[in-house]
């Protein structure tokens, strides 16, 4: 056991030495491992960003359906019935034409002049049904459901969910879409360079060090005695480069703070992701020290076995 120790012991101290040693050399591997853990800490911050403000927009955003007076009770329940079986329906809410009136007025509570107009008719305003959907992107299905012949039937008016309303929706869901998108093809594609870098910094360093290698491994060394300091080696770039990713982060965010607190870009809410980055730096941090040893560890893996072809010397 205390051999074993030992020699972990040693893997341990050769891997921080070659890091010393080859410090131009993982100067570049890191340059490029922190970018990448970088995008990757910002895509995580700008989902949840969208993510909150695409659950405050659901939250606002409902699908109407305007009864017709001739309406009657039992077909109303049974309506109200199949839209709440729908799976993309959170809730339903039902007003009458008298709670239609009170929540037009309370809408329309600085217009005096419309609220004069209704005032002098018979109320209007027809019976409603308001459906709050679980995800905008699984409307369809309650348009859908709206716009079949026989619901169309029991209207006055097209639902809500139509025109320019449909549009906007049409467009928040397809940009988030796109953006989630982007975001991992981003990260895809720099974790794909990290490891190649790293991969090509490591051949280096094998390159430098085989004639040091061959006497290791005449000297009866083992494949992972001289595989392990390559990994230690490249496990230190992910930790520096994990740190280095998330302090960067951190003083964007506490160099803007202060012009940043009342700052959005469309769907992205600057103060939010501030606060979410704040909120969750500990969290964040572990999965950057996790995803940098990782990408570091296989990079070095990878290059050790394929340039490392040690067998270990018969006793």
């Amino acid at each position: 056991m205390n051999r074993k120790f030992i020699t972990f012991g040693r893997i341990i101290r050769t891997g921080m030495v070659n890091f010393v040693r080859n410090a131009w050399l993982a100067i570049a591997a890191m340059a490029i491992m922190i970018v990448t853990l970088s995008i990757i800490l910002f895509s995580v911050i700008v989902n949840a960003t969208f993510n909150n403000t695409v659950a405050q927009i659901t939250n606002k955003m409902d699908v109407s359906i305007y009864l017709k007076d001739s309406v009657t009770q039992d077909q109303t329940n049974k309506l109200i019935k199949d839209i709440k079986a729908l799976p993309s329906v959170q809730s339903v809410a039902y007003l009458n034409k008298e709670q239609a009136l009170k929540a037009y007025e309370q809408q329309n509570a600085g217009n005096q002049q419309l609220l004069q107009a209704i005032n002098e008719t018979d109320n209007p305003l027809p019976a409603t049904i308001r459906i709050k959907p679980t995800d905008l992107n699984q409307i369809d299905q309650i348009r859908h459901y709206v716009e079949k012949p026989q619901i169309a039937g029991l209207q006055s008016d097209p639902a809500s969910d139509s025109g320019d309303r449909r549009e906007a929706i049409n467009k928040i869901t397809h940009a988030t879409n796109i953006l989630r998108r982007a975001g991992v093809i981003a990260v895809v594609v720099f974790a794909t360079i990290s490891v190649l870098i790293i991969f090509n910094t490591i051949q280096m360093a094998i390159f430098n060090r085989r004639d040091e290698l061959q006497i290791m491994r005449l000297l009866g060394a083992s494949t992972g005695f001289i595989r392990g300091p390559f990994v230690v080696e490249s496990i230190i770039y992910g930790i520096l480069s994990a740190i280095a990713s998330i302090l960067i982060i951190n003083a964007i965010f506490v160099t803007a703070s202060s012009s940043l607190q009342a700052t959005s870009f469309g769907l992205l809410d600057i103060s939010y992701s501030q606060s979410y980055f704040e909120g969750n730096y500990w969290k964040l941090l572990g999965i950057q020290l996790v995803l940098g040893i990782l990408i570091g560890a296989a990079s070095s893996v990878i290059a050790t076995r394929r340039y490392l072809k040690f067998k270990t010397p018969k006793k």
